[in-house]
């Protein structure tokens, strides 16, 4: 790793920080209501600001309300937590894993004060998201600057992130474990159906967001070299990687949509949903498919409610085989990446990074540590500018990715 450490900014022209003595881990992620009672000021935190009365809220409660009103996610990141703890002590590093929420208990605030006041002065944060974007990094960036801000801790508490990680092998080969085994249970049913030799397409999906998030991600400079946004640059990325890795694969027909669209309805959002291409699939005579959920990080609600309920519902009603691959999860390769990218970051007794090197399956990796001037911005309607971490605030010795 070149150690060319500019002095006035901390990493170098690669975009990679200096290794640092980290003391604790924070596990950050969007958090979910764990009772009926939780749904509504669940949404509310989700919602805030945007002046959204609880009568809609409630209509859009009923996923949750389906399944008690519990969310699936805190569960499993409170089973990611105890994964990556038990491979930081098989590995023999000595560092505590917190973890705080955005939108549910335990809250960012709460939780960097609680570090704080156990003794703790540089953290590294890892987010339960692998792409750029707004909602997807500079959003947990804003929430540990405000919650520094808010709690009196800026400037006695360091906050760094690790760089976002949708290139790494931790990320992409649990999926490849899945795509091939969903292949074979699609090919299964189409077999059983008489029709062994009907055509299957691999759809990867992720979260719509804003059209004018889509086109706000990522450095301006970066962005001009591609044929579409960034976001959906990296799931195609991430996508082709996949598929590389997947021989059962070869000669399929795939493409990308998206899901969990939500919002006024003026809004442009990134399209196609995935229920109406799964029409367009069937109108084109295709007869199963492996659905993909490359944009998520665990089987929280929005991929049980979304694909595993209405998706695959339409598929019934379509008469298309239909099989999910499962998200990373707790996946041994995953845990043990998501510590690779740890041990990239924490100086060890020699001062050098525990880990050398920044591994790469896809293109437009590594991405970089620190992210550059209004890097994913969004405009606040009250024309306010968040604090954020991990970030550099003017243009002078911004890296390159």
């Amino acid at each position: 790793m070149s150690q060319a450490f500019d002095p006035r900014v901390g990493y170098d022209e690669n975009g990679v920080m200096a290794p640092k003595a980290y003391d604790a881990i924070l596990l950050a992620s969007f958090g979910g209501p764990e009772g009926q009672d939780d749904v509504i000021p669940f949404l509310r935190n989700v919602t805030a600001g945007r002046g959204i009365p609880d009568e809609r809220l409630e209509e859009v409660s009923h996923h949750y309300r389906k399944n008690g009103g519990v969310s699936p996610i805190n569960a499993q990141n409170r089973a990611l937590k105890a994964a990556l703890e038990a491979e930081l002590v098989a590995r023999g590093i000595d560092l505590p894993v917190y973890w705080g929420n955005r939108n549910w208990a335990p809250y960012i605030p709460e939780t960097v004060e609680r570090m704080y006041a156990e003794g703790h002065r540089k953290v590294l944060m890892i987010s339960t998201s692998a792409y750029s974007g707004y909602s997807s990094c500079r959003q947990y960036r804003e929430d540990l600057g405000e919650a520094l801000r808010d709690t009196g801790l800026e400037g006695k508490l360091e906050v760094d992130k690790v760089r976002q990680y949708f290139d790494t092998p931790a990320f992409v080969a649990p999926f490849m474990e899945g795509l091939a085994d969903s292949l074979a249970e699609v090919r299964a049913q189409l077999a059983q159906a008489g029709n062994p030799d009907g055509e299957i397409k691999v759809v990867f999906v992720t979260h719509s967001i804003p059209t004018s998030d889509a086109e706000a991600a990522g450095p301006r400079d970066l962005v001009a070299k591609l044929d579409t946004d960034l976001y959906t640059a990296q799931h195609l990325a991430v996508a082709d990687a996949i598929l590389a890795g997947v021989p059962a694969a070869a000669g399929l027909e795939h493409t990308l949509v998206f899901q969990s669209r939500s919002g006024a309805p003026h809004i442009p959002w990134l399209e196609p949903d995935i229920n109406d291409a799964l029409e367009e699939y069937k109108e084109a005579g295709v007869a199963g498919v492996v659905v993909v959920p490359i944009g998520f990080v665990s089987d929280h609600m929005e991929v049980l409610w979304d694909l595993d309920t209405e998706a695959k519902d339409t598929c019934a009603e379509l008469g298309l085989a239909f099989h999910r691959v499962p998200t990373p999860g707790t996946h041994a390769k995953f845990v043990s990446g998501m510590i690779d990218l740890v041990s990239e970051r924490v100086a060890g007794a020699d001062g050098n990074a525990l880990k050398s090197g920044r591994d790469s399956v896809a293109a437009l990796g590594p991405w970089f540590d620190v992210c550059r001037p209004n890097c994913c911005a969004k405009v606040m309607r009250d024309g306010t500018v968040k604090p954020t971490i991990a970030a550099v605030d003017s243009e002078v010795g911004v890296p390159s990715p």
